[in-house]
């Protein structure tokens, strides 16, 4: 988010080892829809992305179910459509798959991964793991602009901390936290960082921190 996203001074933040990760449940949907504004949108891209991970690990059928769900005919993929639209979709995809993955959580990590491998076959991504390649640090502090070109709501705020080691702080951000856990683990890997770990914390409705380590 160009105007308020900015890398915040580096400092080692401790999240509270007895709060345990909260578990994305099908009556989260109804919560975020009712939150979501006419001018909150998404880019194609990542609808496309989950209609490809679906169909993928399922088969076209079940995309064309995702698909139907979300009340749209097709994607686009830099063309803007309603976060509501995305939201009906990418939680019919994961509630499709979720029994073949092992849970909701696994099915949005594998929603969010799909999602970078074909953001980053576009210019804009190139452009991004280009900046990563020699200074993973560099990458980290362009997220919070990398996210605004595919959703144009919320606030996210980078704090870089030890070598190896960041927080992301996301703010009015309508995708579970599993989701972009497999984000930004499938951003690390494509960087080859060697062992990477991401925790997502979610602390309000729309409104997570993710802890991001790697060696």
């Amino acid at each position: 988010m160009s105007a308020h996203a900015h890398a915040m001074p580096a400092r080692v933040l401790m999240f509270q080892k007895a709060s345990a990760p909260v578990s994305v449940s099908t009556t989260d949907l109804e919560g975020r829809l009712s939150l979501a504004a006419p001018g909150d949108t998404v880019k194609g891209v990542l609808c496309n992305a989950a209609l490809s991970a679906v169909g993928r690990v399922l088969d076209p059928s079940a995309a064309d179910s995702c698909r139907a769900a979300s009340g749209e005919r097709r994607f686009i993929d830099f063309f803007n459509y309603p976060i509501a639209s995305f939201l009906r979709l990418s939680f019919t995809a994961a509630e499709l798959s979720r029994s073949k993955l092992g849970g909701l959580d696994a099915a949005f990590r594998t929603l969010g991964k799909q999602a970078v491998d074909d953001f980053l076959s576009t210019a804009a991504g190139k452009t991004l793991r280009s900046l990563g390649n020699s200074n993973p640090h560099r990458l980290l502090a362009t997220l919070p602009s990398a996210y605004r070109t595919a959703l144009n709501h919320g606030e996210r705020h980078i704090q870089l901390a030890a070598e190896g080691r960041c927080v992301l702080k996301m703010r009015r951000d309508f995708l579970p936290h599993p989701y972009h856990e497999g984000v930004l683990a499938a951003l690390l890997s494509s960087l080859g960082l060697g062992v990477a770990q991401v925790i997502g914390r979610r602390v309000g409705v729309l409104d997570a921190d993710y802890e991001i380590t790697w060696e």
